[in-house]
C-alpha cells in the first residue's frame, strides 16, 4: 500500500502509522468510515501525527521566548531553585514545552473533529437527496428490480443525488469485490453516517429483495411517500429556524446603529469616552473603539445571516449561478451568465475605483463605489438570467404534459417530442425543444442515443428544475419502464417539484422585504439624529466654561459633526452591506445578494449627500 504514496506520505507512514491501532483512536476510525476519504485511515492519521509535530515545533519556540523574556524569575516559585538552569533557561522550557505539547495534543484532537466535520455534512446531503432518489428507485421499480441495475441508475447522476449516489457506488463496489449485493448493502448501512436513514432503507431495501421483485415495488413506493412526508416536517422546521433567524437579524442590525448613536450623544455627558486606549494599530478612543467594533459587528452578523439562509435551503432549491466559461466565451456570455460578468465587470470597477481616487473621494466611499460599480452589473446579469430560468421551468411543465398526452396514445418518444416540437408554443424552450426532436430523429441506435439527446436538452435548458426532471424519465425508459407510468411520474415531479419552488420562492421573500425594511430604518434614524440631534448637542458641548452644569460634567470636544456624520455614515453603509447580503441570500443567492447590497449602498450614499452630510 505505501508503494502508492508520496515520497512524504511514506515517511509519515513509517513514522506515525502504528498509531493508528491505539483504543484512542476507535472513535476517529468510526469517523473515518462515514468520511469516504481517498487515503486509509492509517494515512489520514500519520499526517495528522505529522502535522501535530509541525505544531508543536511552532508554538514551542515560540512560547519558549515569551516565558524567558516576560516570565520574571519571581513567578517561576520553588521551580527555580530546584532547577539548575538559569532562570530565563527554566521559565523557556516551563513554558515552551507544555505549550508546546498542548498545540501537539489539539492539532491531533482538531483531526478527529475534521472527520467527525465530513461525516456529519455527507449526513445531511444524504437526508436531503435519498428522498428523491427512493422516488426515482420507485419509477424505476416499474421496469427493473434488479439491485445491481437499481443502485448503478442513482449512482450514475451525483448531481442530482449526492452523497447518496456515493453511497450506491459504494454498494456495488463492495458487491464486486465480495461477489454478494447482500453484502454490499450491510456493509454501507454499517458505516453510513446516516444512522437513522440511509442504514434503515438498505436493511428493510435488503429484506423485501429476499421476498421477491414485487415486495421490493410496493416497500419503494411505500417508503418513497414516508420520506416525502419527512421532508416535508424537516422543511417546516426550517421554516420556523428562518423565522428566528430574521427575527434576530433586526435585532443585531438595528442595535450597533443606536449604540454608536447613544455613544455620540453620551459622549458630551461622559469624557471617559474620549479617552486614549492602545490597541495594534496605534491609540484609539473609546468611542472609535465602539464605532468601528459596531461596524464589523454589522458585516458579520450580516455574512452569518446570508450563510444561514443558504444553508437552509432545501438541495436542488439553491440559485448558485452558472459555470464560468473557457476562454474567449466569458466575454460572449456575460451578458446572460453571472459568472462570466463577474470576470468581465471586475477590471471596469477597479478603473471606476482609481478614477474616484483621483478625484480626491474619500477612501471609504472610493471602496464603497467602487463595489457598487462591481455588484450592481452582475446582479441584474443574474436577475436576468433568473427570469429566462423561471420562464423556461413554467414551460416545462407544458412540454412533460404534452409529450406525455402523446406517449399515452401510442406514439414513440421522439415522434411525440417532434409532433410537440411543432403544434406547442413554447416561449423560451422552443429552440431546445426543436434541438431535442431533430436529435432523436436523426438517429436510430435506440437507448443509447435518447439517453444522450435528453442529456444534451438538459445541458441546453440548463435549470435545476430539468436537471432534477427530465433524467427521470431517460433512465426509466432505459430500464425497461412502462412508458405511461414513467411520464406519469415524471408529470407528477415536475408539478410537485414547481410548486415547492414557487413556494419556497414566496416564503423567501419575505426575508427579502425584512433585509430592506432594516436598511431603510436605520437609514432613517441615522438621517434624523444627525439632522435634529447632533447640531444641538454640538452646541451644549462648546458651552464655554465645560466644567460643570449644575455639577453635570461637560466635554466641549466630545461632538464634532462633520466628525460624527462620516461615523454614522460609516456604520450605516456596513448596516446597508449586511441587509444586502441578506436579502440577496434569500432572494436567490450569492449573486443577488450582490444586487441587493450594491443597491442599498447606492442609496445610502444618496441619501447622505442628498442632505449634506458626507
Amino acid at each position: 500500500m505505501t508503494a502508492t504514496l508520496g515520497v512524504l506520505d511514506r515517511a509519515l507512514y513509517a513514522l506515525f502509522a502504528r498509531n493508528a491501532d491505539a483504543g484512542r483512536h476507535d472513535a476517529d476510525r468510526k469517523r473515518y468510515r462515514a468520511c469516504r476519504l481517498g487515503v486509509s485511515f492509517d494515512v489520514f492519521l500519520a499526517r495528522v501525527y505529522g502535522a501535530s509535530w509541525l505544531a508543536f515545533a511552532a508554538v514551542a519556540p515560540l512560547a519558549a521566548a515569551a516565558g524567558a523574556l516576560l516570565l520574571p524569575a519571581s513567578a517561576l516559585g520553588p521551580l527555580a531553585r530546584w532547577s539548575p538552569l538559569s532562570a530565563p533557561v527554566t521559565a523557556a522550557v516551563a513554558v515552551g514545552l507544555p505549550a508546546g505539547l498542548a498545540a501537539k495534543r489539539a492539532t491531533v484532537l482538531a483531526g478527529g473533529r475534521y472527520l467527525g466535520l465530513l461525516a456529519r455534512s455527507r449526513r445531511s446531503d444524504i437526508e436531503s437527496t435519498l428522498p428523491g432518489a427512493v422516488r426515482y428507485l420507485s419509477v424505476l421499480a416499474s421496469g427493473t428490480t434488479d439491485e445491481r441495475d437499481l443502485f448503478s441508475r442513482v449512482a450514475d447522476r451525483p448531481a442530482a443525488y449526492g452523497e447518496t449516489a456515493a453511497a450506491f457506488r459504494d454498494v456495488l463496489n463492495t458487491a464486486d469485490l465480495t461477489g454478494s449485493v447482500d453484502r454490499g448493502l450491510r456493509v454501507v448501512a454499517r458505516d453510513t453516517p446516516s444512522r437513522e436513514l440511509l442504514a434503515p432503507f438498505l436493511l428493510k431495501l435488503r429484506e423485501h429483495a429476499a421476498q421477491g421483485p414485487d415486495a421490493v415495488e410496493q416497500y419503494l413506493e411505500l417508503e418513497s411517500r414516508m420520506l416525502a412526508n419527512r421532508r416535508e416536517r424537516t422543511r417546516e422546521r426550517a421554516a420556523g429556524f428562518l423565522e428566528l433567524v430574521a427575527e434576530l437579524f433586526i435585532v443585531l442590525l438595528v442595535l450597533p446603529a443606536l449604540l454608536v448613536i447613544v455613544a455620540t450623544v453620551l459622549s458630551v455627558l461622559a469624557p471617559g469616552l474620549g479617552r486614549a486606549v492602545a490597541t495594534p494599530l496605534g491609540p484609539a478612543t473609546v468611542r472609535e473603539l465602539l464605532v468601528f467594533g459596531s461596524g464589523a459587528f454589522v458585516l458579520v452578523v450580516g455574512a452569518l445571516a446570508a450563510y444561514l439562509v443558504e444553508a437552509m435551503r432545501p438541495r436542488g432549491f439553491a440559485w448558485t449561478g452558472h459555470e464560468r466559461s473557457a476562454g474567449l466565451g466569458v466575454l460572449a456570455n456575460a451578458p446572460r451568465n453571472p459568472a462570466d460578468a463577474a470576470v468581465v465587470c471586475a477590471l471596469p470597477a477597479v478603473g471606476a475605483a482609481a478614477a474616484l481616487w483621483d478625484a480626491g473621494v474619500r477612501p471609504a466611499n472610493v471602496v464603497l463605489l467602487g463595489y457598487v460599480a462591481f455588484a450592481v452589473p452582475v446582479g441584474v446579469v443574474a436577475v436576468r438570467r433568473a427570469r429566462i430560468d423561471d420562464a423556461k421551468d413554467r414551460e416545462i411543465q407544458d412540454f412533460v404534459h404534452a409529450v406525455s398526452g402523446h406517449v399515452s396514445l401510442g406514439r414513440p418518444f421522439g415522434d411525440a417530442v417532434d409532433r410537440v416540437a411543432r403544434d406547442v408554443d413554447l416561449g423560451p424552450l422552443n429552440p431546445d425543444v426543436a434541438d431535442l426532436a431533430f436529435n432523436l430523429s436523426v438517429t436510430t441506435r435506440g437507448d443509447d442515443v435518447r439517453a444522450a439527446a435528453l442529456s444534451r436538452f438538459v445541458d441546453r435548458v440548463d435549470t435545476q428544475l430539468a436537471a432534477q426532471t427530465v433524467g427521470l424519465v431517460s433512465g426509466a425508459l432505459d430500464a425497461g419502464s412502462d412508458a405511461d407510468a414513467a411520464f406519469e411520474a415524471l408529470q407528477a415531479e415536475v408539478g410537485r417539484l414547481y410548486h415547492e419552488r414557487r413556494s419556497l420562492r414566496s416564503r423567501l421573500l419575505v426575508y427579502v422585504a425584512v433585509g430592506w425594511t432594516t436598511a431603510v430604518l436605520v437609514v432613517g434614524i441615522t438621517v434624523a439624529v444627525n439632522t435634529a440631534v447632533l447640531d444641538s448637542f454640538a452646541q451644549l458641548s462648546s458651552v464655554s466654561g465645560a466644567a460643570s452644569a449644575g455639577g453635570l460634567a461637560i466635554d466641549p470636544g466630545a461632538v464634532d459633526v462633520d466628525r460624527d456624520q462620516y461615523r454614522f455614515y460609516l456604520v450605516t453603509q456596513a448596516t446597508m452591506l449586511a441587509c444586502g447580503w441578506f436579502a440577496g441570500a434569500a432572494s436567490r443567492g450569492r449573486y443577488d445578494a450582490l444586487l441587493h447590497s450594491g443597491l442599498l449602498v447606492a442609496f445610502a450614499y444618496a441619501v447622505f449627500a442628498g442632505v449634506g452630510m458626507i
